[in-house]
């Protein structure tokens, strides 16, 4: 297969893609797998030779605690174009494992395809390496959040993260998408109990921010949710910046 076009939107919205890059782009071979909810995509401690991108459903990375196998704890979520594990191409293996979050498929590219690309495509390699920085920025957003916000508010911003993304590559519009994760899920994610993720929602949803039936959700007030969240879209870098 191609690859996706959910990936080439992504670089588009952030930098020029000249004709020659978005060719070899469209050159790559892929190998497409469908994956079943929890199961694992790439797993920790091996020596990779592909990486994937997410091309339908969503994953996550998943770390096992020391001690305590079967708790985890998730810190962070890919979306449809997402590079979910670029930096697996210069490391020798992660120490956590990406994990299917609902249905998903996925691209594998051999790494013999971003070697040929950081050789021969400089601008395109900066991209790429961009496309990391990114998901550096997100992870750390995280982190203020879990520090900063609270309950409902976390919960909000994670919304809010999770539209603008989807929406910047044309995976969700009109303030509605799909975010198929159990509250189990969402609670390994913000840090609370599930009962604590069940309030949150119930909170989001009277005061009439959002409207949620089982994995689809509609935001009916962007303003009021974004508020109460304190999100600054910023930190995902979906503008090109003036050169």
């Amino acid at each position: 297969m191609a690859i996706t076009d959910y990936f080439v939107r992504f670089l588009q919205r952030r930098d020029s893609l000249p004709d020659k890059d978005l060719a070899r782009l469209r050159a790559i071979r892929t190998q497409h797998v469908s994956f079943a909810p929890g199961e694992v995509i790439v797993p920790a401690d091996r020596t990779a030779r592909r990486s994937c991108m997410m091309l339908r459903g969503m994953s996550a990375r998943s770390h096992r605690l020391v001690g305590r196998p079967d708790e985890r704890v998730i810190t962070a979520l890919h979306v449809p174009g997402d590079f979910v594990d670029l930096h697996g191409f210069v490391l020798a293996g992660l120490e956590h494992s990406v994990v299917a979050v609902g249905s998903a498929e996925v691209e594998f590219i051999d790494h013999a395809e971003l070697i040929d690309i950081t050789e021969n495509f400089p601008h395109l390699t900066r991209l790429l390496w961009m496309a990391t920085l990114i998901d550096a920025a997100i992870h750390r957003q995280w982190l203020v959040a879990a520090a900063s916000l609270r309950s409902s508010a976390h919960l909000a911003h994670l919304l809010c993260e999770i539209y603008t993304r989807l929406n910047a590559v044309g995976a969700a519009a009109d303030q509605e998408f799909s975010l198929p994760l159990l509250q189990r899920e969402l609670a390994d994610i913000l840090g609370y109990s599930p009962i604590h993720v069940n309030r949150a929602v119930r909170d989001l949803r009277d005061r009439g921010l959002i409207r949620w039936s089982g994995a689809d959700i509609t935001i009916i007030d962007w303003k009021g949710l974004a508020t109460l969240a304190r999100f600054d879209p910023t930190y995902l870098d979906i503008e090109r910046l003036s050169r």
